[in-house]
């Protein structure tokens, strides 16, 4: 096998994992890093060569068994490992650790909990469920969880196998603000990030005011939050139904 090797020890293989990209029926594979390689498929800023553990790109890296140039070439349009190993982390599928993969299943498992208890309430209760309950029903029913996929997308996937043990119901609510001038600018953010504004207007006086659609289970949180932004000098109404003027 050839190629320059960072820190390869034969005693200790298990520092290296494999990452493969099937193309068109090819196989490609290459050896990287665990941790490196982990934060590089998540996005972070990490140079390629501090990756892979040997610039080489193989059909089965098991096995020792390069690809062939005209493989390389023909698939990649260029033989350069570098460049290949690159587009095999961003789009392939990169074989974890098992305290990697538990550790990253954990990490998503308790996002999803947090999505469920901020957007679903009890319908017998018409409040949101505890966290704790939310996680007893995901170990009852025992959801598998993918760590690289999205909260929202597996959120939903979730609620509807979480139904039959425990009663959810997604509830939207309309909330209108009206916030004074020296604290407007920082708050239509945060006003934004809890929900769709259906409308909004800039009063005379350089306030601001909106009324904006959330999951109910984001009410308090948003209270809170336009709260410590504008020292409590701020106004907000609960609506019900059709939403009605923002009283001036």
């Amino acid at each position: 096998m050839s190629g320059i090797i960072r820190g390869y020890d034969e005693r200790k293989t298990s520092r290296f994992i494999v990452a493969r990209l099937s193309v068109s029926g090819a196989h490609f594979e290459i050896l990287v890093h665990p941790d490196r390689a982990l934060d590089f498929k998540r996005g972070e800023s990490i140079d390629i060569s501090e990756v892979l553990m040997v610039d080489v790109i193989f059909t089965d890296a098991n096995k020792g068994l390069r690809a062939p140039e005209k493989a390389l070439l023909e698939m990649f349009k260029t033989s350069d490992a570098i460049k290949i190993a690159e587009t095999i982390l961003k789009k392939g599928e990169l074989q974890l650790t098992s305290e990697q993969r538990t550790r990253l299943v954990e990490e998503k498992r308790r996002q999803i909990v947090s999505f469920i208890s901020r957007h679903c309430i009890d319908p017998r209760t018409d409040k949101p469920h505890p966290v704790v309950r939310i996680e007893q029903a995901m170990e009852q029913s025992r959801i598998k969880i993918d760590p690289f996929r999205g909260v929202e997308d597996q959120a939903n996937l979730v609620i509807e196998a979480l139904r039959p043990i425990l009663p959810l119901r997604i509830e939207q609510i309309r909330v209108a603000v009206k916030i004074p001038p020296e604290h407007a600018a920082r708050s239509i953010g945060i006003v934004k990030g809890f929900g769709n504004i259906e409308k909004e207007e800039w009063q005379a006086d350089g306030s601001w005011i909106a009324v904006v659609e959330m999951p109910a289970g984001l009410h308090a949180g948003f209270v809170e939050k336009l709260g410590g932004v504008t020292h409590g000098n701020v106004q907000v109404k609960f609506l019900k139904g059709v939403p009605l003027p923002i009283e001036k």
